[in-house]
């Protein structure tokens, strides 16, 4: 009894029962009561799974870059059923995108996104983005050697956009590298500000479904017409309608039942997602993949031409998100049944399979497509001849650190990155102990892989490497200072040296006494 009275006097000021009563009861088209309306339920109820167990996770994890990789493995090994909780946590991200997708393609080839539901499906795009950087910045939180060195080739991406490339990238990373700051960063985008995003765009979107109405079901030759479809939808609504709990209800209880107890059986017999190797920036020979729902970005990136990757990486996403938003907008009226739209089931068949061949290809493609030296071949015996102590030092360098995996020599190894035979040719001194150390383009930075001992060794064999006699390379304004200064000294007849100033660390260039 006393219970009773204190749930009459919480309601009375709440009103949380009528709300969800008329929300549960809301009448949907009887053709609606079909499996192929469980999708949105069953991605909430995915979403609910990761909170709590992300919660149940953080409760031990620590977002510190020296404790990170050691939290994950006392969750695996001295925390009973911690390993369980990870395993669930994983496996719920990876089901919980592929349920977002065929859901969003379900609403697109169901034309569901016309009118009126056209804020709808962009609030779901957004939802569709922010499950992708969930699984993203969660990979991070492993801070293995796979998150590291992926990481680092996310850095690159974003280094690589105009005018704010650098700001994005230590925006990104708390910092010109990976370190301690970085994963704190990604551990509040992960834990609070994506889920709070998330839970909050799952609101909006549940709130204008009660609004609008579920979709009906798409028949041929029913077309949409702003001036005529919600006087038609009501009807229909009134005509045929069930209240959604439980006529309808029922088949998204049992299919989200399905996926939680799919996710229990992978979670058990596969377990949780690493973490692999700790993240030891000298460790460089390494092939970092992501996890599994980027696995195709991974392999159509190692198959394009390094020319085209920038291109690619900084227009195709804007193109795709900005054609799926404005979607709604271009076609909000006309046809909806998949069989009268070939067009649309085109492009779903052609974009599913194009994902699926990049998906298995990344499982097994390596970053550089051509990867002939990696083995680790030795350098040709003819770069050897004629070169001193340092520069033979350097040449193994290049061989200890796996360089070639990325760059051939002589026609052998790596695609990815340019040939080395006339590296000196193209580039100055100053320049390559630039790229080995900032990285640039798609090399990422190896400063923190490689002691300034070795990373002098390197770039001294590198500056014998100038193809067939070829003259090397010079820096034009260097040179032109050069000149300037030595002219003035030649008009005021100083016998001063005169001495550029170094670039990036490497040896200052001086000019013997003028007379």
């Amino acid at each position: 009894m006393a219970g009773l009275k204190i749930y009459k006097w919480i309601e009375h000021r709440l009103g949380f029962v009528p709300t969800l009563k008329a929300a549960a009861e809301h009448p949907t088209p009887s053709n609606n009561a079909s499996w192929w309306y469980v999708f949105g339920s069953a991605a909430t109820v995915l979403l609910i799974l990761q909170v709590v167990t992300g919660i149940l996770l953080a409760l031990v994890y620590s977002p510190s870059a020296n404790e990170a990789w050691t939290s994950l493995n006392y969750l695996n090994h001295n925390i009973a059923l911690g390993w369980y909780i990870r395993a669930l946590h994983g496996w719920g991200s990876d089901f919980m995108i592929a349920i977002v997708l065929i859901h969003l393609v379900q609403v697109f080839l169901f034309g569901s996104f016309k009118y009126p539901r056209e804020l709808t499906w962009m609030v779901g795009v957004g939802l569709l983005l922010l499950t992708l950087g969930m699984a993203f910045t969660g990979q991070v939180m492993r801070f293995d050697q796979d998150a590291y060195w992926g990481l680092g080739i996310g850095a690159s991406i974003c280094s690589r956009v105009p005018f704010v490339g650098a700001k994005l990238v230590h925006l990104l990373l708390g910092g010109p590298i990976i370190g301690g700051a970085t994963l704190s960063r990604f551990f509040t985008l992960h834990v609070f500000v994506i889920p709070g995003l998330l839970l909050a765009g799952v609101a909006v979107h549940v709130l204008m479904v009660l609004q609008h109405g579920v979709s009906d079901w798409p028949m041929p030759g029913r077309l949409v017409r702003r001036s005529t479809y919600e006087r038609e939808y009501h009807e229909l609504a009134q005509k045929t309608g069930l209240p959604f709990v439980p006529d309808a209800a029922w088949k998204d209880a049992i299919f989200a039942a399905a996926i939680i107890l799919a996710v229990m059986a992978c979670a058990f017999f596969f377990g949780p997602f690493g973490p692999s190797g700790q993240p030891d920036p000298t460790i460089i020979q390494t092939a970092p993949k992501p996890d599994f729902a980027f696995l195709w970005i991974y392999a159509v990136l190692a198959f394009l031409p390094p020319a085209l990757e920038t291109p690619v990486l900084l227009v195709a996403p804007v193109l795709a998100i900005a054609g799926m938003l404005l979607l709604p907008l271009l076609a909000g009226e006309g046809e909806r049944h998949w069989a009268r739209r070939p067009v649309a089931v085109l492009s779903v068949s052609v974009i599913a399979v194009t994902i699926g061949i990049c998906t298995r290809l990344g499982t097994y493609t390596p970053w550089s497509p051509v990867m002939d030296a990696w083995s680790g071949d030795a350098v040709p015996v003819k770069y050897m001849h004629d070169r001193t102590p340092l520069e033979r030092e350097g040449a193994m360098v290049l061989q200890d650190k796996q360089c070639r995996n990325c760059h051939s020599l002589d026609g052998i190894g790596g695609m990815r990155g340019p040939a080395l035979d006339a590296v000196a040719a193209r580039m100055t001194e100053d320049q390559i102990v630039r790229q080995v150390l900032q990285g640039g383009g798609n090399m990422p930075a190896y400063g923190n892989a490689l002691n300034p001992a070795e990373t002098k060794a390197l770039v001294s064999f590198l500056m014998t490497l100038r193809g067939k006699d070829l003259e090397p390379a010079v820096d034009a304004s260097r040179e032109l200072l050069l000149e300037h200064r030595m002219g003035e000294a030649a008009e005021t007849g100083s016998s001063t040296a005169i001495t550029t100033a170094p670039q990036n660390g490497s040896n200052a260039v001086k000019a013997g006494d003028q007379k």
